[in-house]
């Protein structure tokens, strides 16, 4: 009797573990694939929508069209996780398997940031991403403030590129001159691990004039003076605020005791939890590397061949290496790639580009993630 799998969110973590769970097993083992959402849509797509590249329905990528042979799809809520027994509660009843795999993600937590849903955007959930479409669209100018109230935040470039995208829009409708643009992060650099990239940004903040407020972050926006107010005491004006909500890990986990200082504890390398047959990937581990789709992938990708070893019967050799890549936009239909690895000595990632042929890597990063995952074309 095939082994069965039980993953729950079919984000990149999720989504690469099933491929390769398939790969390496074939018809030796069965998966059940449950996420509370209808499809998957790349962190960058938000961006492309937001600033009128393209549509939501033309990122959106439906999951019932990534049911393969041996994979069942179930769109559900977890309601709660027994780790122990290897079994989990949802909206569409119970599910246990021989092994399960936790790739929930992280949450986002507005009510923190005093103001924020009053009368700021964020724009790291595809519903607020989505939605500034039309409010940027209809932005006459003024003072735009990018902004982070604390971290660990997924995507640590997508601040960066919103605000260079910002720039870019503004420029092309003629109205940066009557326009601000200010980043809030609470970081010295743009990207810590990343010098180069790091002074590649931050030249084109100045080239650009776009104001750099590092080492503070958003405390609250005060709505009656239409004014972010900072961690290191001062404040700035805003006509438009896109905000980076804070980070937590989604309540079913915590409610669940799967949780320690916030996030679900794993071995590193083997991304094993202490419960037995438990593995956990992505943003809501806490893994040491960055929150970011590529970093989730590559765990997934652990984690499977790991969990294939053992149900073949083999000594469990696979480890999961802490390296990855990022992409970053600097408008100009120019991107850079940065390559960082966390695991050998102190992280210290390459900048490429940027440049248009990077651009094309991109979109082809993109495209074989869906022919991988979907058995589908597609064009970013």
């Amino acid at each position: 009797m095939p082994s069965h799998v039980v993953v729950l969110g079919a984000g990149f973590g999720g989504l690469e573990l099933t491929s390769t769970l398939l790969d390496e097993l074939g018809g030796d083992v069965e998966i059940t694939l449950i996420d509370k959402t209808a499809g998957f849509v790349f962190g960058f797509s938000k961006l492309d929508v937001m600033f009128g590249r393209t549509t939501a329905e033309a990122v959106f990528h439906p999951y019932a069209d990534a049911v393969r042979s041996g994979v069942r799809f179930v769109q559900a809520e977890i309601t709660a996780i027994d780790a122990a027994a290897l079994r989990v509660a949802t909206t569409e009843g119970e599910f246990a398997g021989d092994h399960l795999v936790i790739a929930l993600g992280a949450d986002y937590d507005i009510p923190r940031t005093h103001g924020l849903a009053e009368v700021g955007h964020e724009f790291y959930s595809e519903a607020g991403a989505f939605a500034l479409r039309d409010e940027l669209a209809r932005f006459e100018g003024g003072d735009v403030v990018i902004g982070i109230t604390a971290g660990p935040f997924k995507c640590p470039p997508a601040p960066s590129e919103t605000a260079l995208l910002v720039d870019e829009m503004l420029r092309a409708r003629g109205i940066r001159d009557r326009s601000s643009v200010s980043l809030v992060m609470p970081f010295p650099r743009p990207i810590p691990p990343a010098p180069d990239a790091s002074s590649a940004l931050l030249a084109t903040f100045e080239e650009r004039d776009i104001a750099w407020h590092s080492d503070t972050g958003v405390r609250s926006l005060d709505a009656a003076a239409r004014v972010a107010r900072l961690g290191d005491g001062t404040a700035l004006p805003f006509d438009l605020y896109l905000g980076v909500p804070v980070h937590r890990a989604p309540a079913v986990l915590v409610e669940s005791g799967l949780t320690v200082e916030g996030w679900v504890p794993v071995d590193a390398a083997t991304l094993e939890t202490p419960w037995p047959g438990v593995f956990a990937v992505g943003d809501c581990a806490a893994v040491g590397t960055p929150r970011a789709g590529v970093f989730a992938e590559r765990q997934g990708a652990t984690a499977a061949r790991r969990i294939a070893s053992r149900i073949r019967g083999e000594g469990a050799d696979a480890a999961y290496d802490g390296r990855g890549i990022c992409y970053i936009e600097f408008g100009g239909d120019e991107v850079g790639i940065v390559e960082v690895a966390f695991f050998e000595g102190r992280p210290n990632g390459t900048l490429q580009g940027p440049s248009r042929e990077l651009a094309e890597h991109k979109r082809e990063f993109g495209a074989s993630r869906i022919r991988r995952w979907f058995g589908r074309d597609w064009t970013p």
